[in-house]
């Protein structure tokens, strides 16, 4: 059973490990836009009392983005119990929809999301160039060895 709970300052070492060691630093670059991840609101999933996801969220005014979403295990459940408590959180801000930027070459969040509701709405071309200003440890080339150049925005209405 997964059970999904407020990040908290408890969770900031842990939050610091996962985010640098998978995303390659704290900072989150979207749309122009830099995220310190342990400044912003999340949620962990737990099972049996051991942590395996993180998500983190703005909200600004009636729009809600997801930062970041990651499971340390894959299949259990984690990713959409996450995704379930920022849907609820974002209906009780009376938000529009969830929308979230992945790179070009993340194909399997493009899978996950999109089971999950998302649609395409925009490929900001060439992006990356620009968030690599931001955040210079983005790599030029990601999974598969695709050039990440672009940044794909999905939407999920609420």
């Amino acid at each position: 059973m997964i059970e999904v709970r407020e990040k908290t300052d408890k969770d900031a070492g842990w939050v610091a490990e996962v985010i640098g060691e998978l995303w390659g630093s704290t900072r989150i670059v979207t749309r122009g836009r830099v995220h310190h991840v342990e400044n912003i609101p999340g949620y962990v999933a737990e099972r049996d009392g051991d942590r395996v996801g993180l998500l983190t969220y703005q909200i600004y005014g009636r729009e809600c983005e997801l930062i970041t979403i990651n499971t340390l295990e894959q299949g259990i459940g984690a990713g959409r119990a996450l995704l379930d408590r920022l849907r609820e959180t974002a209906k009780q801000h009376n938000c529009r929809g969830i929308w979230l930027i992945t790179t070009n070459d993340n194909t399997e969040a493009m899978r996950f999301f999109q089971k999950k509701g998302f649609v395409f709405v925009a490929v900001h071309r060439d992006a990356a160039i620009t968030a690599r200003r931001l955040k210079p440890e983005i790599p030029e080339i990601g999974k598969h060895g695709i050039p990440i150049r672009d940044e794909i925005e999905l939407v999920m209405p609420l």
